[in-house]
């Protein structure tokens, strides 16, 4: 059954906010969930994440950037067009509880991630701040909404908005300059930057630091193997297993070997698509 875009808006360069139609991941989609799309009948499958739920229009809110073949024809996409295969929702959810002061940490589309997961969390009780990083300001999305959930500490590469630096940066200043004690955080977006969030919580003292990840993933419900992670010295499979795993026990460099090596094969599809589509620098 296809699934029609009923809202979409470009958010920065390269990013766009869609409202999609599709019953079932509005009816049971929880924070931390995913779901895998399929464009067309040639496409393939890829996993995104659930940015907000809206069960009365019986649609899911999904934020997406522009890296790939697939991301970059479905950012072309319009209000009105049909999405072929809408998956989910998948994986396990996040462990929502009251557990005191959260610290939330953001970076680019993993911001959108964290949304249900703050609203939940907030919900729950919890006292949160956020940390929301981009490149540059235009790239730092959803700040009006994270407020709503507690202080929020922006970070840009170049200074644009906030503090100059990393996410790692403001965890450091939040902890040793104002002396904040979280119970337990969560850090989502590119893998490199929860990699390093991991580490800096684990030197600051916070007992527990929970990633999203992200690897390689076909089928989405553990079949073909294809986004096995070693957590704590065990295989798992992000999809199913996850992809929510306790960050201080993830093989980091193995996770980010793993996710380069279909790395030619992505470029050469973007190659063709860009000599097929022609110029796509209004997206």
């Amino acid at each position: 059954m296809p699934h029609k875009i009923l809202r979409k808006r470009k958010l920065a360069h390269l990013v766009h906010d869609f409202v999609v139609e599709a019953p079932l991941v509005a009816e049971h989609a929880k924070p931390g969930h995913f779901i895998v799309v399929r464009l067309h009948e040639h496409g393939e499958r890829i996993p995104l994440t659930i940015a907000d739920v809206y069960p009365e229009e019986k649609a899911f809110r999904m934020i997406v950037r522009a890296v790939g073949k697939t991301t970059y024809e479905l950012c072309m996409m319009k209000e009105g067009d049909e999405i072929l295969d809408v998956v989910g929702p998948l994986g396990k959810p996040s462990e929502i509880e009251k557990y005191g002061r959260v610290l939330l940490i953001g970076g680019g589309v993993g911001i959108a991630t964290l949304h249900p997961i703050a609203k939940a969390l907030h919900e729950a009780g919890n006292e949160i701040i956020s940390i929301l990083g981009g490149r540059s300001a235009e790239y730092v999305i959803m700040q009006e909404e994270f407020k709503k959930f507690g202080e929020i500490v922006i970070t840009t590469d170049d200074g644009t908005l906030g503090m100059k630096g990393v996410v790692t940066d403001a965890m450091e200043y939040l902890v040793k300059e104002r002396g904040e004690k979280f119970d337990v955080a969560w850090a989502v977006g590119p893998t490199i930057m929860m990699k390093f969030a991991a580490l800096k919580g684990k030197e600051l003292g916070i007992p527990k630091v929970w990633v999203s990840l992200n690897p390689i993933m076909v089928d989405g419900t553990g079949m073909c193997g294809a986004c096995r992670v070693t957590v704590g010295g065990e295989i798992k499979f992000a999809c199913v297993d996850g992809p929510e795993f306790d960050g201080y026990q993830v093989e980091w460099d193995e996770l980010m070997r793993r996710m380069t090596q279909y790395k030619k094969k992505e470029e050469e599809a973007f190659k063709r698509f860009l000599e097929k589509v022609g110029d796509v620098s209004w997206l």
